[in-house]
């Protein structure tokens, strides 16, 4: 006799052995069929008990047989499809109103242009700051700016905000950034220097950071980004504890008494990036210091080590180890 798989085999594979169709044949010509009637046959319904005499079994038009086997399957189709349509129904309005949200919910990077609308975004982050307030400078900053941010900055630490300001160790020697320096550390405010400072940032309690908008960097362009992605604001932050822990206090005395340039820091400075082959105008550019003072820098160390060339002096230099 032949074997039928079950439903649940592999492929669902159903189909008439050869004494099934020698069987099913003789049905049609003779009116029925008896005695073994290949499992074939039953399974799929061409043959069916005769009512009455179940030894005896009347031939099934393929295409009854085949509705009767079928429509289970459909149904169960059917129900599946329309199962999925309600899900898909269901997800469309969560979905919509999740596109919703979103897009009145706030870019976690957001462009700011022109300087009115940079200022104006400066003092809504300055009014709800409430803990901490960090800011990295490299260079030195224009008058106007500095006189821009001293309100702002007595605005939070007259909250009780702590502020704390990295700038680079040639704003020692700056009379503006001085001057600004030491009105907010009357305040209460914390100043340290480097010999680099790794960007311009302003992080307002360690959620919110302002960075310039990098592909007008030295242009005409005032632009900014506000960038409020938890995990970029602190990265920045740690970024900003690590350079302070670095840095240099800048410390003031009597209210005559300013915080020394740090000459021998810069010098030292200027010729581990001469060493390490950069130009005069490139260490300047990165130390915020003129080419002329690069230069006298240099000349002073070649004097001092006696050599007769750039190449000379880098090779003493470092082989002295007074550079590590």
């Amino acid at each position: 006799m032949c074997q039928i798989p079950d439903e649940g085999t592999q492929n669902g594979e159903m189909s008439v052995c050869e004494t099934g169709t020698a069987v099913y044949r003789a049905a049609i010509t003779h009116g029925s069929a008896s005695g073994d009637i290949p499992e074939c046959l039953l399974r799929l319904g061409l043959l069916r008990p005769q009512d009455g005499e179940p030894d005896v079994f009347l031939p099934v038009p393929p295409d009854v047989a085949a509705h009767h086997l079928a429509l289970p399957i459909e149904r169960a189709v059917r129900a599946q499809q329309q199962r999925l349509l309600d899900l898909r129904a269901a997800f469309s309005l969560v979905e919509a109103l999740y596109r919703e949200e979103q897009q009145q919910a706030v870019a976690p990077v957001r462009l700011l242009e022109g300087l009115e609308v940079i200022e104006a975004t400066l003092w809504k982050l300055t009014e709800s700051c409430q803990s901490e307030f960090q800011s990295s400078h490299p260079g030195p900053r224009p008058p106007r700016a500095l006189a821009e941010a001293l309100p702002r900055s007595r605005t939070m630490l007259e909250r009780g905000v702590r502020q704390r300001t990295l700038y680079q160790h040639s704003a020692r020697s700056h009379g503006p950034t001085l001057d600004y320096m030491e009105q907010v550390h009357a305040l209460g405010g914390e100043f340290r220097t480097h010999y680099e400072v790794f960007g311009r940032v302003l992080l307002f309690d360690r959620s919110v950071a302002l960075i310039p908008e990098g592909r007008y960097k030295g242009g005409h362009h005032h632009n900014a980004l506000i960038v409020e992605h938890a995990g970029v604001v602190g990265f920045l932050a740690d970024v900003f504890d690590h350079a302070w822990h670095l840095a240099v206090p800048v410390t003031f005395g009597t209210p005559d008494t300013r915080p020394a340039p740090l000459t021998d820091e810069k010098r030292r400075m200027v010729l581990r990036l001469m060493v390490e082959g950069h130009t005069d105008a490139a260490i300047a550019s990165r130390l915020s210091m003129s080419t002329r003072t690069v230069a006298n820098h240099v000349k002073r160390a070649a004097e001092a080590y006696g050599s007769r060339s750039r190449a000379q002096l880098a090779y003493l230099l470092a082989k002295s180890g007074h550079l590590e």
